[in-house]
């Protein structure tokens, strides 16, 4: 037997000084009370998280949860556009104020702290997971039954950041057809796996699309692989978004909150659903 370094991380030997890790898990601002945190992720960017974030978020108001969105996507956020808010975030001693939708929603992104939404945001890694854990810890999200993470593309440090400071209670991991895709979304899938995060179900965004006259789908970028994948990994739900002009444009005219589609209502009731846990 080696002799005893006193780190337990790296030793497979069980002893009587042995002692489990230091939870990293942060608590959220005092003033905030959040049931469950969802988190919607990919391996790779451009197929579609913040779409789904928002579509998620909406209907999930519309079931009557109080909702809000934590933008995680520092560098792209994307959030505040689709749900056209103008209006920046304010603050004072006590912590940060998030800003409210059209339909009750709160929303904190950096876009939303940022003078100009245009200006590029030049930071190292470890400042933007810092940005994160401060949009958990720092903000004042008050009673909310469902808080809604909004990652940032790949599994780097934002990612690990929030899987290892926020309680995720699952996760809804977003995909496109091609194969590539689908393999990249597998490595997201192996890393909730690692950091014991369930996944709650799989999105297909573009799907297909809708002839507007004899309503025939055609899969434009190949044959779906969400339910190769959903049941390799147990994935209990899949969905599939069409690709349509009249979301892309709710989404670019900041008008999200009036989109009509019963896509992801099965997913939203499952996260409805979802036993609580309170993360105060």
């Amino acid at each position: 037997m080696s002799e005893c370094t006193h780190d337990c991380s790296t030793c497979g030997q069980s002893c009587g000084e042995r002692t489990e890790p230091e939870s990293l898990l942060q608590k959220p601002h005092e003033l905030s009370h959040i049931k469950k945190v969802i988190g919607v992720c990919s391996g790779k960017g451009g197929v579609g998280k913040s779409m789904v974030t928002a579509l998620l978020a909406v209907l999930s108001q519309r079931m009557g949860l109080k909702t809000g969105i934590l933008d995680a996507d520092i560098t792209g956020p994307s959030i505040p556009r689709a749900f056209g808010l103008k209006e920046k975030a304010a603050g004072t001693d006590t912590g940060i104020f998030p800003v409210r939708t059209k339909t009750g929603i709160d929303v904190m992104s950096l876009n939303l702290l940022l003078e100009n939404d245009n200006d590029p945001v030049v930071w190292r890694g470890p400042v933007i997971a810092g940005a994160v854990g401060q949009f958990w810890t720092d903000v004042i999200w008050g009673d909310k039954d469902v808080l809604y993470i909004d990652m940032p593309p790949g599994t780097g440090d934002v990612m690990l950041t929030v899987f290892q400071s926020i309680p995720v209670d699952g996760v809804v991991l977003v995909s496109t057809p091609q194969e590539l895709v689908g393999m990249i979304v597998e490595k997201a899938l192996k890393m909730t796996e690692m950091m014991n995060v369930p996944v709650l179900g799989l999105v297909e965004n573009m799907s297909y699309v809708e002839c507007p006259d004899c309503h025939k789908k055609v899969e434009l970028f190949g044959q779906s692989r969400r339910n190769e994948i959903a049941q390799k990994y147990e994935i209990p739900l899949t969905a599939a978004l069409p690709i349509d002009p009249k979301l892309a444009g709710g989404i670019d005219k900041g008008m999200i909150e009036l989109f009509n589609g019963t896509w992801l209502d099965q997913l939203a009731e499952a996260i409805a659903d979802l036993q609580p846990k309170t993360h105060e």
